[in-house]
């Protein structure tokens, strides 16, 4: 489980093809202890676990599911990610709860600056548009953000200063692709209005 408050960023070092999954390695300065065989850690919003520790950060593996669900698979070696340990018992929860269990796909529409910050419209899947909600939670490369607006298969975003600081966020521009997590509660309350006698 992780909050979606990104604050490192890391970077694609080598990709392996592995079947019809892939092997990826990223380098990252985590600063806050050493990484362990098996740690669940999410990378641009993608739980991973890691398989091996390496000089300056770690190795992993996609499934075939991940490569096929999420930017992942296209990733090119150089490409900035996102980087989020799992939430630790204890920790404050500043974001919302991220599972790190990506629903699919969206592109970035168009991003328009206001004020110090920048307003950003996505296009989602049309079969997750109903989990996205005026001022729910949605995850995009792994960062909590909150739902402006929506229209169709269409939602807003801003991204406050701060979170252009820390993220890579600011370095989008339209056509681009990215992970997105719908809120966990959202799914559930669907799950049950669907199944509900």
């Amino acid at each position: 489980m992780f909050t979606g408050l990104v604050t490192l960023q890391g970077v694609l070092t080598r990709r392996e093809t592995r079947g019809p999954g892939a092997r990826l390695t990223v380098s990252v300065e985590l600063g806050d202890g050493p990484l362990l065989g098996g740690e669940s850690i999410a990378v641009d919003g993608v739980c991973l676990s890691v398989d091996r520790v390496v000089a300056g950060g770690f190795e992993a593996d996609c499934s075939t599911e991940t490569v096929s669900r999420t930017t992942l698979g296209a990733l090119k070696v150089g490409t900035a990610l996102h980087v989020e340990r799992a939430l630790r018992a204890g920790s404050p929860i500043g974001g919302h709860l991220v599972t790190g269990h990506v629903d699919g796909v969206a592109s970035l529409v168009e991003r328009e600056p206001s004020g110090e910050a920048l307003r950003m419209t996505f296009m989602l899947p049309r079969a997750l548009a109903r989990f996205v909600a005026e001022k729910g939670s949605v995850a995009v490369d792994g960062v909590s953000l909150t739902v402006n607006a929506v229209s169709d298969v269409r939602f807003d975003v801003m991204i406050v200063p701060h979170t252009l600081t820390k993220t890579k966020m600011g370095s989008l521009s339209p056509g681009d692709r990215v992970n997105l997590e719908v809120d966990i509660v959202a799914r559930y309350v669907a799950r049950w209005m669907a199944t509900a006698v």
